[in-house]
């Protein structure tokens, strides 16, 4: 078996790839580059963006300011992740890990083998993704009345704004559920499984058996393919900021009828 080629194209996957060594590895097992560096950026990107969010949105008044531009990183967050989802490295991709009833049903009966997320881990990030993408959507059409209007609220009617804001407060709901499952998931793993799901998220590396399958020999993720991720990401988020700050049209002002005096 011929040693396979190392790759440095943000950590793209070309068969099984050795790593700097972060931990001696166990017999029977070889080290492979399991998230690549953009992917880990975002993920924790996407971590402390929620929590600002999250915590800003809690406490009101003048911290709405800063809830906004969190919300706006989000957005651009999920464009780079959509993208990086096509054109990132083959763990990073969408079809690597998309969840088929076959797929959920083999790791329900303890066959699924793989690497990266498991079945049932990639409803919850596909989940998670999608139920965010609905709460910045919502986010930026709506308006409390009070310290906030979304960049894009002027574009909508006032009663429309206030039912999206509405549905902005439930979909939190929905979010804090997802986030204690996926919470409660992950330490699941770690204090049962005795998987180690943390540090591959940190350092990008992680041991799986020799015979563990491996994504084909699959190209991209490199240079051009991060560029173009973080340019679409940088647009929307520009495209946002401009047509929220640009000036709404006003009203026509009314003026009295002129009064014609009577001829007689």
């Amino acid at each position: 078996m011929s040693t396979p080629e190392l790759r440095s194209d943000f950590g793209a996957i070309e068969g099984a790839v050795d790593v700097a060594p972060d931990a001696p590895v166990r017999a029977g097992a070889r080290r492979i580059l399991l998230w690549d560096l953009p992917l880990r950026v975002f993920h924790w990107s996407l971590v402390a963006s929620v929590t600002t969010a999250v915590v800003t949105g809690e406490l009101g008044g003048a911290w709405m300011v800063w809830h906004g531009r969190a919300g706006l990183l989000i957005v651009g967050l999920l464009v780079f992740r959509l993208v990086w989802g096509v054109l990132g490295s083959a763990t990073s991709r969408f079809t690597h890990f998309a969840p088929s009833p076959a797929r959920v049903l083999a790791y329900l009966r303890g066959r699924w083998r793989g690497i990266g997320h498991n079945p049932l881990g990639a409803l919850s990030v596909f989940a998670l993704l999608g139920l965010l993408a609905l709460q910045a959507a919502t986010g930026l059409f709506g308006n409390d009345d009070i310290a906030f209007a979304g960049p894009l609220n002027h574009l909508v009617a006032d009663t429309l704004g206030s039912r999206v804001t509405g549905w902005h407060r439930l979909l939190a709901w929905g979010l804090f559920a997802l986030t204690g499952l996926h919470l409660l998931a992950i330490a699941f793993h770690i204090l049962v499984k005795r998987h180690r799901l943390i540090r591959p998220m940190i350092t990008g590396s992680q041991q799986v058996d020799v015979d563990t399958p491996l994504p084909r020999r699959l190209h991209g993720g490199g240079r051009f393919a991060l560029l173009a991720a973080v340019s679409l990401a940088a647009a929307g988020v520009l495209a946002l900021v401009w047509v929220g700050s640009a000036p709404s049209q006003p009203e026509p002002e009314l003026k009295p009828a002129s009064v014609v005096a009577p001829t007689w």
